[in-house]
Formats: C-alpha cells, sequence, structure tokens
C-alpha cells in the first residue's frame, strides 16, 4: 500500500484532549492532524445526546483555562454545562482556533505499526489511507467505548434500540410509546427522569442500586459568572492544588469521628443542600475507613427512603454492596421522585438476571415484560476500551492489546514501555476519571508536549518509557488505590462490568495535585523514567 500523507504527529479523537493536543502542536509549527470518527469535534459530548445528558462537573470549572482570551468571551448559561451546550462550547473552540482544516471526520483508525527502520508509525484508516507519522497520540477518552450486554436474543427484538453512549442526533420521540431501560449508572440515572416524563409507561430493570446525589442544577446567574471570571487565576490555582480538580472543594480537615452524630448529620445535610458532590469531601477518612464512610452512606439511604412513597422500592433502590463514593457517584435531577410516578416501574433483576430479548420485550424469572423501545445505559468498556479497539504493534509484532492481557500498564498514564513515540492522554494510572477531565487533560498535553519538544530539539529518533519505572509506576498506583475503599466496589473502575476483562483499579487516586507535582519533577530530573535514542 502506498502512504498517503506524512505527518509529524497523528491525532486520534476530536474531543476536548484531542482538541487541546492539535492547538500545541499547530502553536510550534508541527505538521499534525486529527483523525475522528464521527462528523464532527466533542467527544464525549459528540456521542452522548441522551435526554438530561449533562456534566456532573460546574461548567466553570469544566472548561478549558489554557487561553484566557476564551474563558472571558464564553458565557456558560448553565450551573452544569449540558450536552447541548457543551458540544456548542467544542464547536466554538474549534472554530476560535481554527483546528478544524486540521481534522479528518469520518475516519476511523484501525491499525497503528511501529517500524524501526525510521522509528516512524504507519497508521491504517477504514477507508484505506496510509498515513506515515513520528509522534502518535491518543486522544481517544476514558468513556468513549459504549458496552453492550450480549444478552441472547438481543437480534429479535422488533423495536428500537438505542444505547446512551451513542445517541442519535434525532432525539427520539418517546410520547404513548412503552419504554425499557437497563442501566441505573450516571446516564441511567440522568435519563429515566426526562424519559418517564413522555412515556406512556417506563420499565426500569436495576440489577445494582447506585448512589445518586442532587446536583441542583439551574440557570447560572451572571453575578456568579461575572465573579468567577473576576477571578478565574485564583480557581484555577485552587483547582490544580485540590485532590480532584475541582476548585469548591478542597482537602477537607476533619474526620467523621471528630464531631458527634449531630454535627456530623449537620454537616451532611448542608451538603446535601447544597448539591453536587460536596458530601464526599465532608471528612478526610470517607474513602480510607468504611466505618466513616458508612455514615455518609446511611445519610443518603436515609434521603432515599424519605423521598420514595413506597417503602419496599425505595429499600431496592438504597445501595448496600459498596461504600459511596467508590462506584461512579451519580448526579441527578429528580431521579428518586420519579419512582413516585403511576408510570414507572422498577423490575429488579440483581437475583434474576434477564434470561433473553424477546421480539417485543424480555423474559425475567419466567416473567415477560413488553415495551416498543429499548434503552441500553449500559455504560462503557472504560479506559481501555477505545485504545484496544485500534491493532497497535511495536516493531516486535506484539501487540498493545496483548501487553495488556493481565490489565493495562503504563508509565504515568502516559506512555507504554517497548512502544516509542505512542502516548496517551489521561490513560490508564493518571486521575483522568477521577478528576476534573479538562484539567487532567490539559496538564497531560502539556506534560507529553514537554517531551515531544524535547524529543525533537535534540533531534532523538525516539522517546520511550523505560520499563522499570512503569512497573513501579504501576505498582505505585495499586498500592495508592489498596490505601482506599475503591477496590472493595464491583465497578469499571476495577473493569468489572467487561465479561472477560482482567480485574486491575485503573485511576490514579493520589490526587491531581500529587500527580501534577510528579510529573513536574521528572522533567526537572532530566525526564527521569524515559529514554532517548
Amino acid at each position: 500500500m502506498k502512504v498517503n500523507k506524512f505527518l509529524d504527529t497523528l491525532i486520534v479523537g476530536a474531543g476536548f484532549a484531542g482538541m487541546y493536543s492539535l492547538y500545541k502542536q499547530k502553536l510550534d509549527g508541527f505538521n499534525a492532524e486529527i483523525f475522528e470518527q464521527g462528523d464532527g469535534v466533542g467527544g464525549t459530548w459528540y456521542w452522548n445526546r441522551y435526554p438530561g445528558a449533562r456534566c456532573d462537573i460546574e461548567s466553570m470549572d469544566y472548561s478549558y483555562s489554557f487561553s484566557k482570551e476564551l474563558q472571558q468571551e464564553w458565557n456558560w448559561k448553565d450551573k452544569y454545562g449540558t450536552q447541548p451546550e457543551l458540544l456548542e462550547y467544542a464547536n466554538h473552540v474549534c472554530n476560535k482556533f481554527n483546528l478544524k482544516e486540521n481534522i479528518n471526520f469520518n475516519t476511523k483508525i484501525i491499525k497503528a505499526k511501529f517500524n524501526k527502520n525510521n522509528n516512524k508509525w504507519l497508521v491504517e484508516t477504514n477507508d484505506n489511507q496510509l498515513i506515515e507519522c513520528k509522534y502518535f497520540i491518543l486522544a481517544t477518552g476514558n468513556l468513549s467505548t459504549p458496552n453492550t450486554p450480549n444478552i441472547n436474543g438481543i437480534k429479535n427484538f422488533k423495536g428500537n434500540i438505542y444505547h446512551t453512549g451513542a445517541w442519535p442526533k434525532k432525539m427520539p420521540n418517546f410520547n404513548g410509546r412503552t419504554v425499557g431501560i437497563i442501566g441505573t449508572g450516571s446516564s441511567g440515572v440522568q435519563s429515566i427522569p426526562i424519559i418517564a416524563k413522555t412515556a406512556k409507561k417506563l420499565l426500569v430493570f436495576q440489577r445494582t442500586p447506585n448512589f445518586s446525589l442532587p446536583a441542583r442544577h439551574s440557570k447560572l446567574p451572571k453575578e456568579k459568572r461575572d465573579e468567577y471570571k473576576r477571578d478565574y487565576d485564583k480557581y484555577r490555582k485552587l483547582a490544580q492544588n485540590s485532590s480532584f480538580g475541582i476548585a469548591k472543594y478542597q482537602p477537607p480537615t476533619q474526620s467523621a469521628f471528630d464531631v458527634n452524630d449531630e454535627e456530623r448529620n449537620k454537616i451532611y445535610q448542608k451538603a446535601w443542600d447544597e448539591g453536587g458532590q460536596a458530601i464526599m469531601f465532608s471528612f478526610t477518612d470517607l474513602l480510607t475507613d468504611q466505618k466513616a464512610n458508612e455514615t455518609a452512606a446511611e445519610f443518603v439511604r436515609n434521603k432515599i427512603r424519605k423521598t420514595v412513597n413506597d417503602k419496599k422500592l425505595a429499600e431496592l433502590l438504597c445501595p448496600q454492596d459498596h461504600p459511596i463514593g467508590t462506584k461512579r457517584l451519580c448526579l441527578d435531577s429528580n431521579y428518586f421522585e420519579t419512582y413516585n410516578r403511576d408510570n414507572v416501574t422498577l423490575v429488579n433483576i440483581s437475583k434474576h438476571p434477564i434470561d433473553e430479548i424477546i421480539e417485543n420485550g424480555l423474559s425475567s424469572n419466567h416473567s415477560e415484560y413488553l415495551f416498543d423501545d429499548l434503552v441500553f445505559a449500559t455504560g462503557f468498556d472504560a479506559m481501555t476500551g477505545a485504545v484496544n479497539a485500534i491493532e497497535i504493534l511495536n516493531d516486535e509484532n506484539v501487540t498493545l492489546k496483548s501487553k495488556w492481557n493481565n490489565g493495562p500498564k503504563t508509565y504515568l498514564g502516559v506512555m507504554v514501555s517497548d512502544f516509542p513515540n505512542l502516548f496517551m492522554i489521561t490513560g490508564p494510572q493518571s486521575p483522568g476519571v477521577k478528576s476534573q477531565m479538562i484539567l487532567s487533560i490539559e496538564q497531560h498535553v502539556d506534560f507529553i508536549h514537554s517531551l515531544i519538544k524535547h524529543t525533537k530539539h535534540n533531534n532523538y529518533k525516539d522517546i520511550s518509557a523505560k520499563t522499570k519505572e512503569q512497573d513501579e509506576w504501576v505498582i505505585h498506583n495499586n498500592e495508592v488505590a489498596n490505601s482506599t475503599l475503591y477496590p472493595l466496589a464491583h465497578s469499571w473502575y476495577n473493569g468489572d462490568n467487561i465479561k472477560g476483562k482482567t480485574r486491575n483499579f485503573m485511576p490514579y487516586v493520589g490526587g491531581v495535585s500529587n500527580y501534577k507535582n510528579i510529573c513536574d519533577q521528572i522533567l526537572k530530573d532530566n525526564y527521569k523514567g524515559f529514554e532517548f535514542s
């Protein structure tokens, strides 16, 4: 096959990570292009168009910080960015910085092979293009490969099937229709209240109840927006110096047992009234001590019991199998209130899983549940799914997927040993999904760009991660995780939602501030853990 294009840098994905990476590359004169399988930018916010989709980080935080002009000119309308607003923002950024001319839409990367003879990657697309590049950057996202369970009979269903992670551009009309939805994670919690408003009947199939906190979503008052803009530098620094990259959530100072029961519940109540994830930042030990965690978990369960009228139903909605915060914490608008509606039915499939999909519904425990439309709110093959969807081979014909058979191994979530000039933005063993994503994206892109510039300016042929430092980082990542309650949950953080996936706790939960300090020190220490040739 003939090479169609020669690039310095090929970037996979036109979400917030890919766009910022392209911006940095163009700024420094690299011949760089993005290849994106969708027909527009936005990544997560391009694909996740389901009813009620919005970010769980407040919009003034969940935004780029690299351009002061961009910060000042863009006016967020909502407290939490909704999917339409976030997609509009992504397109605004794309247009403002003239990125579109370097983006190849409707093009999927299917294979990449490193050639040691010329230290270049040979990359193949689904339309048989062959591109040669020196630097290969995966900006593929942590939650971008939808997981549709392999349920018997799924091809027999005669109605419409939707997945929240691959929602159609034209919003389906559920008016007068009976809808079945499988899954009560974040996308289920957001979409169920909206679908229930128009559907004739909604059947919610729940395997595991999740903790969900009230978002307290609203329009963003102009005075709040203006105040933030005046002091944006202060808020950005607060975010960088926090554990999760959110300015308002600074590290707590006291244990849950430094106060009595009455005072503790007052603190929880204040956080509940504030909304968002505030409860989890009430005390120092909520994610490290099971007894402390249980005080917060039971507070939330009692809120569910007070909200849901049917007491038996309320108990089915109360999570009992994992500490609060150890699975992706959901934020909702009237989720539990929705179960008081006459047209909403919860079907508990924890003890009696779905047997099969039939032409007009599904069967479970010798009962048939009939519906017109089926919605999968079943999440993603998180953190590794999009990377493993590409056949990535090093010069010895070893695939990255095979290297990750027993779980991903990376150095800082940025590179993988034996795969030169291959970079990942917010990869496994980085804060990624356990942080404000755009903050982590910017930090990662800046760090990767420093590595690439150092490689270029010194006329090195390639850069790669050392195996020793990579192994040490993986051990450190696991030690940090095991010092918390996170591994106790059956969650996609561990890969538990994907059949056959080796269980590993993938995100780095040592905090974004600590992680950034480690990366900065590595640059000062002459790129410790990286080798150049």
